[in-house]
């Protein structure tokens, strides 16, 4: 494993041309080894991104470094998920010679990875799939899906990584219970 910058959120122009790899806590390993994957084949380093969806930009500063503040203002989910990412990535990237660092972002995720993307210039964006079932199923109705939000919204690669297990074409998407 080589990461860089120790898990602390990198200089933007060390990670120009990097590889973005969005990753959630719980999220199968496959996402994150499909965009390592990707990195080493483009000789770039891989920057893990986490969106903290419990914050919001209050403001920029003229150099672009944003200014945040919470939903709930005794909350602070965004960390204790950033430090399971990190850890979870470290685990799965250890036998790699990928050069990574993991990046909080806030806010909307397919703007705040869009933005960033911009920011870093990616050649690649890599998310997952969402897991199925009826709960999914309802976020999604009335948040959107990010990978469709993001193939709409920009104009990267998008590498959308199925999870879990391909369903019969004849078998209803959604659990029937």
């Amino acid at each position: 494993m080589s990461e860089i910058s120790g898990g602390q959120q990198a200089v933007e122009k060390d990670l120009h041309g990097a590889v973005i790899a969005a990753i959630i806590p719980d999220q199968p390993a496959r996402v994150v080894t499909e965009a390592a994957h990707y990195a080493n084949m483009l000789g770039v380093p891989l920057v893990v991104v986490h969106v903290d969806v419990t914050r919001f930009v209050t403001y920029e500063d003229p150099d672009g470094a944003p200014h945040t503040a919470p939903i709930d203002i005794n909350v602070d989910a965004g960390a204790e998920e950033l430090a399971e990412v990190q850890k979870r990535v470290a685990e799965v990237l250890s036998k790699q010679s990928v050069e990574w660092t993991t990046v909080q972002l806030v806010g909307d995720p397919a703007l705040a990875i869009k933005h960033y993307a911009n920011k870093i210039d990616a050649p690649l964006i890599v998310v997952g799939t969402r897991k199925r079932g009826f709960g999914e199923s309802l976020r999604e109705f009335f948040t959107g899906s990010v990978a469709a939000r993001l193939s709409h919204r920009q104009h990267r690669p998008l590498l959308v990584v199925p999870l879990g297990e391909p369903i019969d074409d004849e078998a209803p998407i959604f659990d029937e219970a």
